[in-house]
């Protein structure tokens, strides 16, 4: 599930393993290459954190972040 934590969407994703996680970072590398947004995010081996905000909207979230979000869970279904 998404939060908004100062100012950012943010989700957490654990995985079986690296490789899972790895799969996942990069379908949504693609999708962020396609969206020309990009997540910061933070991975340790099965573990992802993605965090969205839109640094053109002052580093606040907008409907660019809450559509990448709607992408990213996509990938999961």
């Amino acid at each position: 599930m998404w939060r908004e934590i100062d100012n950012k969407l943010v989700r957490e994703f654990r995985f079986k393993d690296f490789q899972e996680a790895f799969t996942f970072m990069t379908r949504v590398a693609l999708i962020a290459e396609r969206m020309d947004h990009h997540p910061s995010w933070f991975n340790a081996y099965n573990y992802v954190r993605v965090e969205l905000s839109t640094h053109e909207q002052g580093d606040m979230v907008s409907d660019r972040d809450r559509k990448m979000a709607y992408a990213i869970d996509a990938i999961l279904e």
